[in-house]
């Protein structure tokens, strides 16, 4: 691994490992381990391991060891929630500012989103794509941060509960059913609906379990 952001080349290398099932929830990972593995330094190792404590991904085991944690379905609708009101909020005030090229660009993600060749996993980063271009739309670059931070934690979620799953017992587009009235209303300008719209939106991320 290159010596440049090591820490963060180590970081995502481990996240990777998670959503590919190679580390699963409650499984133990130690740093001796990780440098064999990664073939460096203790120091980014143990930085990127802090980081990923620090975003709730693991939980440090004195002496023993990482556990990567799960998420729950009440962590999950705890998310949704958070993004409901922070999207919904945002919508409703600046939808407004979203111009006619960017919902084109909207329209052209969900296209991405409602084909039937697509994996699990690149099905949730169509939709992920989706909602993160929704909301940079809008003009707030704070919220625009807190949005996509939140995605990627959802974006675990997902990779627990449905990226090992056959293809062919989930209807991927299910999740993405409302983006079409999404778009519709922000042809309108119908502030109010749109926020309707992505409550039931978001609510069918909990089709989960």
């Amino acid at each position: 691994m290159k010596k440049k952001n090591l820490k963060d080349r180590v970081y995502e290398a481990i996240m990777e490992d998670i959503y590919s099932g190679v580390y699963k929830p409650g499984d133990i990972i130690n740093e001796k381990n990780l440098v064999e593995k990664y073939a460096c330094s203790k120091s980014p190792v143990r930085e990127a391991l802090i980081a990923l404590c620090e975003n709730q991904v693991l939980r440090n085991i004195p002496r023993y060891g990482y556990e990567v944690t799960k998420l729950t379905m009440e962590d999950i609708r705890e998310m949704l929630e958070f993004r409901y009101y922070l999207e919904g909020g945002l919508l409703y005030a600046r939808m407004e500012k979203i111009t006619p090229h960017q919902i084109e660009e909207l329209e052209q993600l969900n296209r991405e989103c409602l084909r039937d060749d697509l994996s699990p996993r690149e099905h949730w980063m169509a939709n992920l794509a989706f909602h993160v271009a929704l909301i940079h739309a809008c003009g707030n670059e704070y919220i625009d941060q807190q949005v996509k931070h939140c995605m990627q934690r959802l974006t675990r979620a997902y990779a627990q509960f449905r990226w090992g799953v056959d293809k062919q017992k989930l209807h991927l587009s299910s999740d993405c059913r409302h983006h079409k009235e999404i778009l519709a209303a922000l042809r309108k300008k119908d502030n109010s609906h749109i926020v309707e719209l992505l409550k039931e939106d978001l609510g069918d991320f909990t089709l989960l379990d």
